[in-house]
């Protein structure tokens, strides 16, 4: 199933492939590291990469942005509020957030494959206040009340 995403490409993006899928079974489209020169990332440090890029979602969608787990094996780049989440009403360019988890200097380079891109259906919820919550085994068990 494919859905229709229009696409603006920014006059930094120019030359850069638009977010793409490597496979044909691939979930996340890659998104591609706009910058004009490359950015170095410092050990326990965030930077905003641009991509080059501002879409419009249809309505009911959201954009995931995910880290890339070549990134994250390798180097220790991950997305910090993985998954970020692009809304169907923003209209400003794509900017991924990414931190340097690793011991050594990271270094972004233009086209780089900085992060994925997941297109996924919204539910939004109908809130409704109630005085009591219906009774589980778990209760109000938090972390690790499970035992697993």
């Amino acid at each position: 199933m494919s859905v229709g995403v229009k696409i603006k490409r920014l006059p930094h993006g120019a030359g850069l492939d638009l977010p793409h899928y490597a496979t044909a079974g691939a979930a996340g489209a890659d998104v591609l590291a706009a910058v004009e020169k490359p950015v170095i990332i410092a050990p326990g440090k965030r930077a905003l990469i641009p991509t080059g890029f501002s879409i419009a979602l249809p309505p009911g969608y959201e954009l995931q942005i995910r880290p890339r787990s070549g990134l994250a094996l390798k180097h220790g780049i991950v997305i910090p509020n993985a998954p970020g989440t692009v809304d169907e009403d923003y209209r400003g360019e794509l900017g991924i957030i990414v931190l340097n988890a690793s011991e050594e200097h990271f270094t972004v380079t233009r086209g780089m494959r900085i992060a994925q891109a997941v297109l996924g259906p919204v539910v939004r919820a109908e809130w409704e206040e109630v005085d009591d919550l219906d009774a589980t085994a778990r209760g109000a068990g938090g972390f690790g009340s499970t035992g697993h």
